[in-house]
């Protein structure tokens, strides 16, 4: 993610949602955890701010 970008509730879900779909396909996890289902591991990555996603809005 990009420096202090706020999304909206659906954005983040679309976010946490598409990362952890690549965590189950076997992604390389991109912080220290102890967790093991995808979709935790892709929450504590968005809250340490580690996923190089992008969002962009309207056209």
């Amino acid at each position: 993610m990009s420096e202090s970008q706020h999304f909206n509730r659906y954005e983040k879900a679309r976010i946490i949602g598409a990362r952890a779909l690549q965590v189950s396909y076997g992604a390389p996890v991109l912080v220290d955890t102890d967790q093991t289902e995808p979709i935790l591991i892709a929450a504590e990555e968005y809250d340490a701010d580690a996923l190089p996603f992008t969002v962009r809005r309207g056209d």
